[in-house]
């Protein structure tokens, strides 16, 4: 049976300065938008960019930013140290809240990310939903020479790109289905094998 924390009891952790750094856990329930982490019998709801990072039953340890407000506490989690660092420096620009920053790391790579931010190419954040040309120019004014410089992966392969048209015309929603072959992306495999692990994520 697992046990949800009660606002209540959030409230006196937060006076307690207690604070989460990761939760480690099995992996209990998989939603749209967030997962539940199931730690010594208490689940905690985590807010998490891609949901298909993450596999039901898995153990895991996940990585927590909280985000406590007057009458709310959230939670927020990182499969990647480099995740969590992004989402939190993407907090500090002007205009971008934890929402916004959570939809900008489902949408794009990290290094993807950080390397638009460092070459101040604003085309490529304002095709992030939610971020238009005023959001894209704040990002690269506060953010622009504070990241590592890094290395842009390749985009995907033919075989990947025609996987994710084939996952759209089996009436999976775009968005699902981005989320799923972003998990994929590193791997080197063939439309028919893409097909197939999309599937087992997209149906887990």
């Amino acid at each position: 049976m697992v046990f949800f924390l009660t606002y209540d009891r959030i409230r006196e952790c937060v006076k307690e300065n207690f604070m989460y750094s990761y939760i480690k856990g099995i992996i209990a329930d998989l939603y749209s938008d967030h997962i539940v982490i199931d730690n010594h019998g208490i689940g905690y709801e985590v807010h998490v960019s891609n949901p298909y990072n993450f596999k039901k039953g898995d153990d895991a340890t996940v990585y927590i930013y909280q985000q406590v407000k007057e009458d709310d506490l959230t939670l927020f989690g990182f499969k990647k140290k480099e995740e969590k660092e992004l989402f939190q420096k993407l907090i500090l620009v002007k205009g971008i809240g934890c929402k916004t920053a959570i939809g900008i790391l489902a949408t794009g790579e990290i290094d993807a990310i950080i390397d638009a931010i460092e070459g101040k190419n604003i085309a490529y954040l304002k095709k992030i939903p939610g971020i238009g040309p005023k959001a894209a120019q704040q990002i690269i004014l506060d953010l622009h020479g504070k990241f590592d410089k890094r290395a842009m992966k390749p985009l995907g392969s033919p075989d990947y790109e025609e996987a994710t048209e084939v996952l759209i015309a089996l009436g999976y929603k775009q968005s699902d289905v981005e989320k799923a072959m972003k998990v994929l992306s590193s791997e080197n495999l063939d439309t028919n094998g893409y097909v197939k692990r999309a599937l087992a994520l997209l149906t887990q």
